[in-house]
């Protein structure tokens, strides 16, 4: 993700929140005057804490209707299939209006997108109000998904040009910890929430979505105080989608980091999905509670690793992850067939922990061979595929729980993953091992979108 001027995205360490978008105006990453003085300063820090508030609170309502799938199906009588299809339209929603609106904060301002993007996030709140039905659901989760793509993109580019701005010459570590913070731990702890409402609170189906609407509600006339970090230009420049490129030297590491990212998302989309599910009608563990805990562990996991092997070398980043990753999914599988509670939390919390650390070093990969001028569009085309990713496979799951038992349809699930996890390991080492990542690009990169 590339900041401001004054922010690099040399000097911003890799991150799962690191999403496509183009370098912002201003000089070091602030709209208006340089040098900002001490009340300015103080100023931009607070902007900085309630961005990553607002941001948080946005990631964690994403997640509100995972522990509380299991209640619509109750009562409307679906099943898992259903569950996964209302889980895809998120992703479906995401990734149009990553490619389609992700980027314009650029030339817009972060501000303004960034409020757009919570009052769109409220929007599908209020959708989940008024419309619960499985329509209103796959309504909801498409307005939910255009929220995210629209945010995830602005809000760590202005805290990482808020911090910029606020403590000039400082090393970007707080906007990195923050951003991952905000966005991994949002999608958590929203899951884990949700669920100690509807398990310990009235109305199940409505309190959770009431309380993430004030919380959201609060950021967004919070953010109206925050300065914007990004001159808009002027004449506004053409409106074009994201574009989706990639050197053509390198196609073949950059879509052994594509499947790398698919599998990574993967295991993410379980957990949201199909999970509280199998808690209360598999291992007979129909707390809510526990679905928001078995969800916030992976996320959680994911936030942890990353900030853990932030420092590390590409190559163990990708190593450890790739192991744990396998790991997690083994014993995710062995609790499904004994089953075993203490056994999912536990390979969960491990895979998710893979997930994490091994997508900061699919980032990494993609960032290294693109030019620097074409880093944004070779993003774009890695969370492309990291969102299909979270939406095929786990579709495919659903369909085979129609087919054939739970049991088996994880076998199946985990098999192809750690098979695609196996070669995408081995192609991204050799990638490594032969210096193509280290490539300094000067031409264009050839386009695939």
């Amino acid at each position: 993700m590339l900041g401001g001027d004054g922010v690099t995205q040399e000097e911003i360490p890799v991150t799962l929140t690191q999403l496509p978008g183009r370098r912002a105006a201003g000089p070091a990453g602030l709209a208006g005057p340089a040098g900002p003085g001490l009340a300015r300063r103080r100023r931009l820090r607070a902007g900085f804490w309630i961005v990553g508030y607002a941001f948080a609170v946005t990631m964690a309502f994403s997640t509100v209707p995972a522990p509380l799938y299991v209640l619509y199906q109750a009562r409307d009588h679906f099943g898992a299939l259903m569950v996964t299809v209302i889980f895809a339209a998120y992703a479906i929603g995401v990734m149009a209006s990553l490619f389609l609106a992700g980027h314009v904060s650029d030339w817009l301002g972060r501000r303004r997108v960034a409020l757009v993007a919570v009052a769109v996030s409220m929007l599908s709140g209020l959708v989940f109000l008024a419309w619960p039905t499985v329509p209103g659901l796959l309504a909801g989760r498409v307005i939910s998904g255009v929220s995210i793509g629209m945010l995830t993109a602005t809000a760590v580019a202005y805290l990482s040009e808020l911090h910029a701005a606020a403590r000039p010459g400082q090393p970007p570590a707080r906007a990195e910890i923050t951003a991952t913070a905000a966005n991994l731990g949002g999608l958590g702890l929203g899951a884990l929430l949700a669920g100690l409402l509807a398990q310990y609170a009235a109305a199940p189906l409505r309190l959770p979505y009431l309380v993430g609407e004030v919380a959201m509600a609060a950021g967004a006339l919070a953010l109206a105080a925050v300065p914007e970090t990004v001159r808009r230009p002027r004449p506004r420049p053409a409106y074009r989608p994201q574009r989706v490129s990639v050197p053509a030297e390198h196609r073949s590491l950059f879509y052994a980091a594509g499947f790398a990212a698919a599998a990574e998302f993967a295991l993410f989309g379980l957990f949201t999905s199909l999970t509280p599910g199998f808690l209360a009608r598999t291992l007979h563990a129909p707390s809510h509670a526990l679905a928001g805990f078995a969800t916030f562990a992976v996320f959680g996991a994911a936030a942890l690793a990353q900030a853990t092997v932030s420092r590390a070398p590409l190559r163990r980043q990708l190593g450890l992850g790739f192991v744990a990753l396998a790991a997690g999914l083994v014993l995710v599988t062995v609790a499904v067939w004994l089953p075993s509670l203490p056994l999912l939390l536990t390979g969960g919390a491990l895979a998710g922990g893979g997930a994490g650390a091994a997508f900061k070093g699919s980032v990494s990969t993609v960032i290294s061979i693109a030019p620097p001028q074409a880093r944004g569009e070779a993003l774009a085309g890695l969370f492309l595929a990291a969102y299909l990713g979270l939406a095929v496979p786990v579709l495919g799951l659903g369909l085979a729980t129609q087919l054939v038992s739970t049991q088996a349809a994880v076998l199946g699930f985990a098999a192809v993953l750690l098979i695609v996890v196996a070669l995408v390991s081995r192609r991204l080492r050799a990638g490594r091992n032969r210096g193509l990542a280290r490539r300094v690009h000067n031409g264009r990169p050839s386009e695939l979108v």
